[in-house]
């Protein structure tokens, strides 16, 4: 019997892998959070809403944050046709990574805070996230000789990258006595951080898909394109601007608000567009070949319109006023990360964990969380125009009332929240066990 041994890891895909438990991670917390909707209270005592909301939300971030890493370093890896330099590097980021996060979701757990919204962990963490986050800019410039004559994705990943570094190090800024004793620049800095910070990651995102559209295609048509260049430099000025209408409720300048409600009805139309284009001159035979992937492409196609839709409303200042703090702001938020960042996530995960065929499991795992998708982000529309309703129509109903008479919705909310995990499920759990055996013991030559 010849010895075994354990292959060396390919830490791209230990990246996705571990997202994708994150992921999973982010739907039970998210089935938790919805379940104490539907039954307020259901276990207040020993599992309460201020625990499961940053559980769900930061395990959400950490599957975006994991995939992204790993989706840009596996095709950089593609791209540049021969194995990443610094791979010591890229190991120690994976780790740095990995136990700041999972140490963060185990903080959360007893209790233990100091945040802000979004970032609610302690702000000691986030040195070992700006350091992680570092290497993972000097990983990929060390990649090149040059970024000259670079197809867009590379520069969207370049972008990406650099603000991302930028804005979170800005989130910060409230530890500064001098900001945090100011309200308004407090929460303008805030919100501002947090609206670019998205956009840096849908920098790392997009440039994927552009990437991986390319690839389907055989050819790079779309990454030296016209329209793909557009679309990077409205995605960069989109990260630095958009991030207006978040505060139009705060007394701040009125240019500031008319600039962000011109750019964000830009970015996601020009993708859906290219998404669209390309879609038309694929083959039949390549879209089989890559038939996974190219359904969470076209997924990602149609959740980009349906949030666009809301987005622009939400962009309207006489409609912002009301949707503002409802549910709606949630439905936006779930159409984003779930119908668009994840959608296209899992495609990138189809292609990098190998044998990207349709199989039974993964094929009604799609259908299923596609369908229960679109109910649960009309539960959350429903729920949201009812409780702007009272807000500017009935003040004499108490709010106790209100919540009661959105009941209905929340068990919506929570029957297709359920019907959506189980098929996200089914999806996840295959990739998992591919990229899994990829790491087995095999018998050594």
């Amino acid at each position: 019997m010849e010895p075994f041994r354990n292959p060396k890891p390919d830490y791209t895909k230990v990246f996705i892998a571990t997202g994708l438990v994150f992921l999973l991670s982010a739907l039970l917390f998210g089935l938790a959070g919805a379940l104490e909707y539907a039954l307020p209270g259901f276990w207040r005592d020993r599992f309460s809403f201020e625990k499961i909301r940053p559980l769900h939300v930061s395990s959400a971030v950490f599957w975006i944050l994991m995939g992204a890493i790993g989706s840009v370093l596996y095709f950089l890896k593609e791209h540049n046709n021969q194995d990443l330099k610094r791979l010591n590097l890229v190991k120690w980021m994976f780790y740095l990574f990995a136990v700041s996060f999972v140490a963060i979701l185990i903080s959360y757990s007893f209790g233990i805070f100091g945040g802000r919204e979004y970032w609610e962990f302690h702000p000691a963490f986030s040195v070992l996230i700006t350091l992680s986050w570092g290497l993972f800019i000097f990983v990929f410039l060390s990649n090149f000789k040059t970024l000259k004559n670079q197809p867009v994705y590379v520069w969207m990943w370049f972008t990406g990258a650099l603000f991302f570094l930028f804005t979170y190090l800005e989130s910060n800024l409230w530890l500064i006595p001098e900001i945090r004793n100011h309200l308004v620049k407090d929460m303008t800095i805030q919100w501002k951080s947090y609206g670019s910070m998205v956009g840096s990651w849908n920098m790392l995102i997009y440039g994927s898909s552009i990437y991986l559209m390319d690839k389907i295609a055989g050819n790079k048509k779309y990454s030296f394109s016209s329209i793909a260049f557009w679309l990077y430099f409205l995605g960069l000025f989109n990260l630095m601007f958009n991030w207006g209408h978040h505060i139009y409720t705060l007394p701040t300048q009125p240019y500031v608000k008319h600039i962000a409600y011109a750019v964000s009805m830009t970015e996601l139309f020009i993708f859906g567009r290219i998404i669209y284009l390309w879609k038309a001159s694929v083959t039949e035979a390549k879209k089989n070949f890559h038939i996974n992937s190219f359904r969470f492409l076209l997924a990602a196609d149609v959740w980009v319109f349906l949030t666009l839709g809301l987005a622009i409303a939400m962009s309207i200042p006489a409609l912002n006023i009301y949707m503002h703090g409802t549910h709606t702001v949630v439905a936006h938020t779930m159409g984003a990360t779930i119908g668009i960042n994840s959608m296209l996530l899992l495609a990138f995960a189809s292609d990098s964990m190998g044998k990207n065929h349709s199989c039974s499991t993964t094929t009604k795992g799609y259908w299923i969380a596609n369908i229960s998708l679109i109910v649960f982000w009309l539960a959350l529309l429903v729920a949201g125009f009812l409780k702007a309703y009272w807000q500017f129509n009935q003040p004499e109903v108490a709010y106790g009332d209100m919540i009661n008479s959105l009941r209905p919705w929340f068990y919506v909310f929570f029957i297709s929240g359920l019907a959506l995990v189980t098929g996200l499920v089914m999806i996840i759990i295959p990739l998992l066990k591919r990229g899994f055996d990829k790491f087995s013991l095999t018998k050594s030559s």
